[in-house]
């Protein structure tokens, strides 16, 4: 399945992003994710990335072969925020590991008891 985002329409209190959708051996088609902006002011989540909680929405709901106009919820947000936030301490956690293990061997090669001849 390829999942294309083509834009947004505004409307009112809400923004429906437009995809265009094509799975092999079917037509293609297009769908839009309602996504209410409220959400995104009061969880602090930029606008601009409406497009990506909207496809990976989308993209959940047809996988499980949910059919109907996909709305954006809450729990899609939140969701969309921890794994977020997992996904950053997961790259701290790695920079740090890789930062004292380049300090553990600049500290192996100024060892006075390294002795590389034996």
């Amino acid at each position: 399945m390829e999942i294309r985002y083509l834009g947004f329409e505004q409307r009112q209190n809400s923004r429906a992003y437009q995809f265009d959708v094509r799975e092999k051996g079917q037509p293609g088609r297009q769908l839009a994710v309602t996504a209410d902006m409220d959400l995104f002011r009061l969880h602090r989540v930029g606008i601009q990335e409406g497009p990506t909680l909207s496809g990976n929405k989308l993209s959940a709901d047809l996988e499980r072969g949910w059919e109907g106009a996909p709305e954006l919820t809450e729990a899609d947000v939140r969701a969309y925020l921890n794994s977020k936030s997992s996904a950053e301490a997961q790259r701290a956690e790695q920079r740090k590991t890789s930062r004292q293990r380049s300090a553990m061997a600049e500290a192996y090669k100024l060892s006075p008891w390294r002795n590389p001849g034996i």
